[in-house]
């Protein structure tokens, strides 16, 4: 995809950004819940889309949106003042690190992320890529501690990785006192081994959710779970 990508209530312009709209960042926009949250950040917002996404469904919602790369911060924060959202809708352009130094006592409902995930793997030799897509532990390890420590008492943290990425922040997460909530396993078709994890964490103890999503009916055909969960934001849905 690129160009402009026109939703039913918003535009996103992808201009700038290495990471163009994906399944993996429309599935998290849809799927990331919390109880009525008033406060939500959007690590490594990228085109911004994940926040509209939130923006939209979370009426009385202010959005943060952090992104360390210049081009996209500034792609976002354009598609955010010319959506209807704009007064509800910050981008930072800085990593979340700082960010967090910065917002020391910021407390938020919702945090997610569609973040880098390559772990420790061969780097794309353009320099926006890499930072959208790859990483190390260290990154997450960083995240995941910062994301404790900046969660309401009920709020919740969802992210979408890859399944061997995700084992490895699951046990980040528990050793930073998060507890798993929910576990989305994200297949293709309905008897595919499943590529993704949306996974949930939070500060509460609880016994953990499992699901299964089925983007595909067949090749080429979406299943009817995966349209009526994109319903108010696609229009050719």
């Amino acid at each position: 995809m690129s160009g402009i990508f026109q939703f039913k209530q918003f535009a996103v312009d992808q201009t700038g950004c290495a990471m163009k709209i994906n399944t993996d960042g429309v599935l998290l926009g849809t799927l990331a819940n919390a109880d009525q949250p008033k406060t939500i950040l959007d690590i490594g917002t990228g085109t911004g889309v994940i926040a509209l996404m939130l923006a939209q469904r979370f009426t009385s919602a202010q959005i943060d949106a952090v992104e360390i790369d210049e081009p996209a911060s500034l792609t976002a924060k354009r598609n955010f003042q010319n959506s209807p959202f704009t007064d509800r809708l910050t981008v930072f352009k800085q990593d979340f690190q700082s960010y967090f130094e910065q917002q020391a006592e910021k407390k938020y409902d919702l945090v997610v992320s569609n973040p880098p995930f390559y772990l420790n793997s061969l780097e794309s030799p353009k320099a926006n890529k890499t930072v959208a897509k790859h990483t190390d532990a260290v990154f997450f390890e960083d995240m995941i501690v910062e994301v404790s420590q900046h969660l309401s008492d009920d709020g919740l943290c969802w992210l979408i990785l890859p399944l061997s990425t995700a084992v490895i922040v699951k046990d980040l997460a528990f050793a930073a006192n998060l507890f798993l909530q929910k576990v989305i396993s994200v297949h293709s078709f309905d008897h595919s081994e499943p590529h993704r994890e949306i996974i949930c964490f939070g500060l509460n103890k609880c016994e953990a959710e499992n699901s299964k999503l089925v983007i595909y009916k067949s090749v080429g055909n979406y299943s009817i779970e995966y349209k009526e969960l994109l319903k108010p934001y696609f229009i050719a849905f």
